[in-house]
C-alpha cells in the first residue's frame, strides 16, 4: 500500500515527535509498505522518510519546483515528482495514495488532512485516513471535531471517517484492516 503522510516541515520541535515519526516510517518499510510525502528533509516529513530509508522502504516525495532549493528537500527519494504549484503537489499526491496518515504538523498538515476528509464526506475517494497522535498532540484537535459533531455541524456518522491512534504498530494495523476501507460517504453529509 502507498501511504501519504502528511507532517511537520520544522525541526524546531520537540525531539519526541521526530522519534515517533521515525518509528512510523520504520514500520511502514518493515510491512513492505511506501510512502508518498511532500518530498522535506526536515521535521516529521523528513523523520519518516529516514524512517522508511532505514528500513529500505520505497519513497515518493513530490514538491513544487520553487522548494527545489540547497537542503530543503529529502535527497534519499527512491523517485521524486516536482510540479508547478502547491495545488498541483497536493492532487499528485492524493492520486498516488491508498492511505493517509497525520501525524503532528503546523498550517499545512491541518490543510491537507481537512481537504481529504472533506473528500472522503463527499465519496470523491474511499481511502481510510488515520492520525498519529504523538504525544496527544491531537487531543486538542479530536475534542474540537467532537465539539463539530455534539453543535450539530458535522454529522456523528463522519466519526467514522478517520482514526486517532498512539503508536504506529496500531495505526498500520488499521490501514491494512478490512474495518479501514468499509466506510462510505452515505448519509454523512449536511446537506
Amino acid at each position: 500500500m502507498n501511504i501519504c503522510v502528511y507532517g511537520a516541515s520544522s525541526d524546531a520541535i520537540d525531539p519526541r515527535f521526530l522519534a515517533a515519526g521515525e518509528a512510523l516510517g520504520r514500520e511502514m518499510a518493515r510491512r513492505g509498505h511506501g510512502l508518498i510525502f511532500g518530498g522535506g528533509g526536515h521535521g516529521l516529513m523528513g523523520a519518516v522518510a529516514r524512517g522508511m530509508t532505514q528500513g529500505g522502504g520505497s519513497i515518493t516525495g513530490i514538491a513544487p519546483r520553487f522548494f527545489n532549493v540547497d537542503g530543503v528537500l529529502y535527497d534519499g527519494c527512491t523517485e521524486f515528482l516536482y510540479t508547478e504549484t502547491m495545488r498541483e503537489r497536493k492532487a499528485l499526491m492524493e492520486s498516488k495514495a491508498d492511505a493517509f496518515v497525520m501525524t503532528p504538523g503546523g498550517i499545512g498538515t491541518y490543510e491537507e488532512f481537512f481537504e481529504i476528509l472533506t473528500l472522503r464526506q463527499l465519496g470523491q475517494h474511499q481511502k481510510p485516513i488515520a492520525i498519529l497522535n504523538a504525544l496527544n498532540y491531537f487531543g486538542p484537535l479530536q475534542s474540537l471535531l467532537d465539539s463539530t459533531i455534539s453543535q450539530g455541524f458535522m454529522k456523528l456518522a463522519c466519526r467514522a471517517l478517520w482514526a486517532l491512534f498512539e503508536d504506529p504498530v496500531a495505526l498500520l494495523d488499521f490501514l491494512e484492516s478490512d474495518e479501514a476501507h468499509q466506510v462510505t460517504a452515505k448519509g454523512m453529509k449536511n446537506i
